[in-house]
């Protein structure tokens, strides 16, 4: 598997130095948190993307994907969600990056059937958009969605190679769902895994990894058993908990304890 970090963990860092970062301390992507705040967003002009592209292409660094946040079962009309999508898509594909990553956001509210197809319906029609620019929509295990079994409920019915999951660890935990039955759902859909660590379900700031509670070695080793070798990507959530350590200090123990999963894995 290869390993990358979210730019969530560095949050405002400018490109050359997240570069850096992945190259000096060995991890093979990065995914781009992709927010008005951050270098990298839906904004930016075609040189500033083209310039990107290039440096990520120097230092031998991949592009893993771009962190969105379009809520894709959020109330309201399809139109500006869909048009977030493709905006999301636009740049992936300017900046060769495979995947995009959006998000549940559904109303608890409403009736989980009419969000789900809510979610379905807006998901299929962008997934044409993906197929034209050669990058791939994940659905993050999240909020209103967290486990397995929840995305599935929205992927099935999509039913398009172009439209996926993002497995984040974290979630799926908190609601009590174990790896093994995750990756059973997600498995025909599953485009990459987010790592991290956390205290408790109580306290949620992150952690280096191997340092809290949740069930990394039992993630990495049904990925393993089942002979999946996509992305590991660590999402240090630094941006929401400015108290946290610095995420390029623990880079490297982080790296070493994934590659001591693997390793006990295989």
């Amino acid at each position: 598997m290869k390993l990358a970090f979210s730019t969530l963990g560095v949050p405002g860092l400018p490109v050359p130095d997240v570069l850096a970062l992945a190259t000096a301390h060995g991890y093979h992507g990065v995914e781009l948190r992709a927010h008005p705040e951050e270098p990298v967003h839906p904004g930016l002009p075609p040189a500033e993307r083209a310039e990107i592209a290039s440096q990520f292409k120097a230092a031998g660094v991949e592009v893993l994907g771009l962190a969105g946040y379009t809520r894709v079962a959020a109330p309201g009309d399809d139109a500006p969600v869909l048009d977030e999508i493709r905006q999301l898509l636009q740049l992936a594909h300017d900046l060769g990056a495979p995947y995009v990553r959006v998000l549940p956001g559904a109303d608890p509210d409403l009736p989980r059937e009419e969000s789900d197809a809510v979610a379905a319906r807006r998901l299929g029609a962008a997934a044409e958009d993906a197929t034209a620019l050669g990058a791939r929509i994940l659905l993050e295990t999240h909020d209103s969605h967290r486990t397995g079994a929840d995305a599935i409920r929205v992927l099935g019915p999509v039913g398009h190679r172009q439209v996926g999951a993002l497995w984040d660890v974290m979630h799926t935990w908190l609601g009590g769902e174990q790896p093994a039955d995750t990756f059973a759902a997600l498995a025909p859909h599953l485009g990459y895994v987010q790592v991290k660590d956390i205290a408790s379900a109580d306290d949620t700031a992150p952690l280096p990894l191997g340092a809290g509670v949740l069930p990394l070695t039992e993630c990495v080793d049904v990925l393993c058993r089942q002979g999946w070798d996509g992305w590991l990507c660590w999402e240090y959530e630094k941006r929401w908990y400015e108290a946290a350590a610095p995420l390029p200090e623990l880079l490297d123990a982080g790296r070493d304890h994934l590659v001591r999963l693997l390793g006990e894995a295989a």
